[in-house]
């Protein structure tokens, strides 16, 4: 990895979204693991692998869901990661993401590996802490109602139903 530019680590620095740690930008504004790997490329512009894992459903949820349900839910997620784009990114590039279904310490997870450059460095920060956004509120999209769920996810939804002034119960 090429050293990064100190316009590109001040961007890092400058930003609350990510803590530096070994090299790497660590996620802080999601419950699940993000990481950013950035290097300096060619004409001034700075590379940006943007890792997110997020856990598969049948590992955060009381019960345990169907296989066949579980596939379709993942599918669905690597669909609706592939729509990032437009609207969501300031940068210019649209990054093809690579959705994995991998073991990574110990648990299931999907890996969500997002890649592009920008000359702009700040606009690239801003655009990784959006990926890293976008997973997470994609994963959210996709839970199944009627799963009992547990942390992070019960804890995500208990922090929607909170923001939207809801207890969780219907009326």
């Amino acid at each position: 990895m090429s050293e990064l530019p100190d316009r590109a680590l001040r961007a890092f620095r400058d930003h609350d979204a990510f803590e530096a740690e070994d090299g790497r930008y660590v996620a802080t504004a999601t419950p699940f693991e993000g990481v950013v790997d950035a290097e300096a490329a060619e004409g001034g512009r700075i590379e940006f692998a943007v890792t997110v894992r997020v856990p598969m459903l049948d590992d955060v949820t009381e019960d345990d869901v169907a296989p066949i349900v579980e596939d379709g839910w993942y599918e669905t997620l690597e669909r609706r990661l592939g729509s990032i784009g437009g609207g969501i990114l300031a940068g210019d590039e649209r990054p093809d993401p690579s959705v994995e279904s991998t073991t990574h310490d110990g648990a299931r997870v999907a890996e969500a590996t997002l890649t592009f450059e920008d000359i702009d460095p700040r606009r690239g920060v801003n655009d990784a802490a959006a990926i890293v956004d976008f997973v997470e509120g994609t994963y959210v999209q996709g839970v199944i109602p009627g799963y009992e769920y547990t942390d992070p996810v019960a804890g995500i939804l208990a922090e929607a139903r909170r923001a939207a002034g809801s207890d969780g119960i219907e009326q």
